[in-house]
């Protein structure tokens, strides 16, 4: 793991974007941070299914912002989420595609949100990594606080009207953003969008989303900029878990100072990257292009 400083302030309120992002992410205590102001939530116990030594949700106080959507607060004081799919023990052993459920960390591991997928059993095993779904996202209060909406659309890099997209909405009824597929035949490429549909900035991956031993990138660049300011990365967890499970591990890198509604955007658009290119599909490998 490389050390992370914060992006410093930059023209835009979304940090510098001449400094790209260092590879790799930050996961331990930095005492050249400030405090960070945790999202309240309950330290889990035996009813909660806790256990001594387990890492707690991240307690503390609430911080209230004027214009911040309730329970995204937290999100102001970071610059970095680690994002883990849990693994589903009937989907390990017979194939049988099951609701996707996440975790979601601050760089020192404490969970901030959890967040569940919510559709039918035919549609997840029937339509596979292409599936529509609501996903809520939920703090450590049980309370929803995003919700990401993904209509179905088919698969083809030559027809423009089959891209892919996914609407955030936080709280739960209000649009904040949308995260849309821009056609090209070889590169994954999409417009992070704010809730009029205008483009604020941009996400580009690589020609072939393989993670074979190492971490696949999609960097996070302004709308008018090709240097970038972020990244969401896929990262490599393994030869037995990436071959015997579709469990995925995910990190998230966006300027300090970015609008909370656009961090909540980019969470959408890791979900939507992890159906498309890394969402296995009965005995069938990860997609790994736009091709497939």
């Amino acid at each position: 793991m490389s050390a992370h400083t914060p992006y410093p302030p930059g023209p835009g309120g979304y940090g510098d974007p001449s400094q790209a992002p260092p590879p790799g992410f930050n996961v331990g205590y930095n005492p050249n941070q400030p405090p960070v102001v945790y999202q309240p939530g309950p330290v889990p116990g035996p009813e909660y299914g806790g256990y001594p030594g387990a890492i707690a949700p991240a307690p503390a106080p609430a911080m209230t912002a004027v214009g911040v959507p309730p329970g995204l607060e937290y999100l102001m004081q970071i610059d970095q989420i680690l994002i883990h799919q849990k693994i589903e023990l009937l989907e390990a052993f017979i194939g049988f595609e099951t609701n996707n459920q996440y975790e979601i960390k601050n760089s020192l591991g404490q969970k901030i949100y959890k967040a569940k997928e919510k559709n039918d059993c035919c549609t997840r095993n029937c339509c596979g990594s292409l599936r529509s779904f609501d996903m809520k996202i939920k703090d450590n209060l049980d309370r929803e606080v995003i919700r990401l909406i993904r209509p179905f659309r088919c698969v083809s890099c030559w027809c423009p009207c089959c891209l892919q997209e996914m609407e955030v909405q936080a709280p739960p009824g209000t649009t904040v953003g949308y995260v849309k597929q821009d056609w090209h035949p070889c590169l994954p490429r999409f417009s992070i969008q704010g809730a009029n549909k205008e483009t604020v900035m941009k996400l580009e991956g690589p020609c072939f989303a393989c993670n074979c031993c190492g971490d696949v990138n999609f960097e996070l660049k302004s709308k008018n900029d090709d240097k970038p300011i972020g990244r969401i990365s896929k990262q490599w967890s393994g030869l037995l878990k990436e071959v015997f499970t579709d469990t995925d591990n995910f990190g998230i890198q966006f300027p300090l100072d970015m609008d909370v509604k656009m961090k909540a955007v980019l969470m959408g658009a890791c979900f939507l990257i992890d159906f498309m290119f890394f969402e296995k599909v009965g005995e069938a490998n990860q997609r790994s292009s736009v091709f497939s």
